[in-house]
């Protein structure tokens, strides 16, 4: 009896092992190695936020140069915008709806609800990994750097934390990447020169309008575009590397998407 069980058992440990074609077995190497990667793009992401480091250094050190810039650029825009209230209720709804951070994130978030309709399972894990990420980390920079904010005579606006880096800066830096990296690929010559230049003008006025509202430095705003460029760069290399796991390189530049498949009809992921 017990040499029976024992066949038997042997037997069904064939059939499974027959089941899983070296497709399958490759496969989930490949999501156990882009978890892996995607751990090491914190570590990449330190390589290539070494402006953004640099920029803190002079932040921290009172570098003149920066001091005169930052104060010359929130004196001027704010004066320029005190005694305008149509332009001061722009600045406002641009910058607390339009441009929030809430409002970034919740685009991105139905750009993962999207991806994970469409089957596109790890693309949609990276970018939600890459915002959730962006607001870890300058979270954590605000707080160990501590910086206060301009305090301006007759504030038009008021913010609550600290300053660096720019909170809206980063958000819209990491946002407007991921959705890009995402839908570009579905997108025709013309509508891709449009997506890009709403992209831009979405992250230069999300620094227009803190700064001229008087609740960011021009240094805030450049350390957020400049760590929210670095994350998205670390976990697009991390994304990458799946690809290569799987076969699916080469493939075009970052500049046309992180996925192209998504362009063609059906799933994007093998099953």
């Amino acid at each position: 009896m017990v040499i029976r069980r024992n066949l038997r058992h042997l037997r069904h440990l064939r059939r499974v092992a027959q089941r899983r074609s070296p497709r399958t077995v490759g496969l989930r190497t490949a999501d156990l190695r882009l978890g892996q990667r995607l751990l090491a793009s914190v570590a990449a992401f330190g390589v290539a936020a070494v402006p953004a480091a640099v920029l803190l250094v002079l932040v921290e050190a009172h570098w003149s140069p920066l001091r005169r810039l930052d104060a010359g650029a929130a004196e001027h825009l704010h004066a320029a915008v005190r005694g305008r209230p149509g332009v001061l209720t722009a600045l406002r709804v641009l910058s607390e709806g339009v441009w929030d951070p809430l409002t970034m994130r919740l685009l991105v978030a139905a750009t993962v609800g999207w991806l994970l309709w469409r089957g596109a399972r790890r693309l949609a894990v990276w970018a939600a990994a890459t915002v959730l990420a962006s607001g870890l980390i300058g979270w954590a920079v605000k707080t160990a750097v501590a910086r206060a904010r301009p305090a301006l005579p007759d504030p038009v606006a008021h913010a609550p934390g600290f300053s660096f880096p720019s909170g809206h800066a980063m958000t819209a830096a990491t946002c407007c990447a991921v959705l890009l990296l995402v839908f570009v690929p579905m997108l025709g010559r013309r509508w891709r020169v449009a997506a890009r230049v709403v992209a831009l003008v979405s992250v230069l006025g999300v620094g227009f309008t803190r700064i001229a509202l008087g609740v960011h430095w021009v240094s805030d705003v450049l350390g957020g575009w400049l760590l929210g460029a670095a994350l998205v760069a670390a976990t697009a290399w991390a994304f990458e590397g799946w690809r290569r796991d799987t076969g699916r390189l080469p493939g075009p530049p970052l500049t046309e998407g992180l996925e192209p498949e998504l362009a063609r009809p059906g799933r994007p992921e093998p099953p």
